[in-house]
């Protein structure tokens, strides 16, 4: 069960972070994993691709910007002439300009936007018609419990994650007749490099608010995404996995 050993997949913005945990855990399930990102973090991919090979696992990368239309829809005909093919996308690649929404400017609002939802739009885009050629495929977004509740300072990160949701189900709906499946992960509070600097107290805050009582990991992330991206979730489509220790259940 839950082998992905014939599978090809493109991970966005994986060189390091959850990006870098999801490439993680496909490998472990035997897919040839396909990171990238953007060129100024080469180093960072090699650095992945060189510590997955370690632990014999198939890895690659290649360079994109999910700004840049032509880079996307390049380094997807990249993996599919390198590799043979392309089963499994995961839009990870995002970005956050918080501020409250009185004092943000339209550019910050709208290269988040750009950046969340129209960059995983693209790439969506861009993978369709060699998916439904295999006729069989796995788009997983990288949402966010924002997306679904709001929050405050964050008027572009939580309208591009509720866009993104939309873009889910909407896939979801025009790829079904050809055994292509799009799902969404909702991450909540997560354990990261960003919020390790954040204070006692506060964390103490978000603690309070999570009825399992921690914070997530990176690895609670990419365990959902990658029973996802099997043939065991055949049946699931169009739907938002909360990864949030319960936070919210809707």
């Amino acid at each position: 069960m839950f082998s992905l050993s014939d599978k090809i997949a493109l991970i966005t913005g994986a060189s390091q972070g959850i990006g870098e945990v999801i490439a993680m855990q496909l490998a472990r399930q035997g897919a040839m994993v396909v990171c990238a990102s953007l060129p100024s973090t080469e180093a960072d991919l090699q650095r992945v691709v060189a510590a997955l090979k370690a632990e014999g696992f198939k890895a690659d990368y290649v360079l994109l910007d999910v700004l840049d239309a032509d880079s996307i829809r390049a380094a997807v005909n990249t993996v599919v002439e390198r590799h043979g093919g392309l089963h499994i996308l995961v839009n990870n690649a995002g970005i956050t300009k918080d501020k409250l929404m009185i004092q943000m400017k339209e550019d910050e609002f709208d290269l988040v936007l750009d950046v969340n939802l129209k960059g995983a739009w693209i790439a969506t885009q861009a993978v369709a018609k060699t998916m439904m050629k295999q006729r069989w495929g796995r788009i997983v977004n990288i949402a966010s419990v924002v997306g679904q509740m709001g929050n405050a300072g964050q008027s572009n990160y939580a309208t591009s994650k509720a866009g993104l949701i939309g873009l889910t189900k909407t896939v979801a709906r025009e790829f079904a007749s050809r055994n292509i499946t799009c799902n969404a992960v909702a991450p909540g509070y997560i354990a990261t490099s960003m919020t390790d600097k954040l204070s006692d107290d506060v964390k103490a805050e978000f603690i309070r608010q999570i009825p399992l009582g921690r914070m997530g990991s990176s690895e609670d992330v990419g365990a959902a995404v990658a029973f996802l991206a099997t043939e065991e979730a055949s049946y699931i489509t169009g739907q938002i996995i909360g990864v949030n220790g319960g936070m919210l259940m809707p």
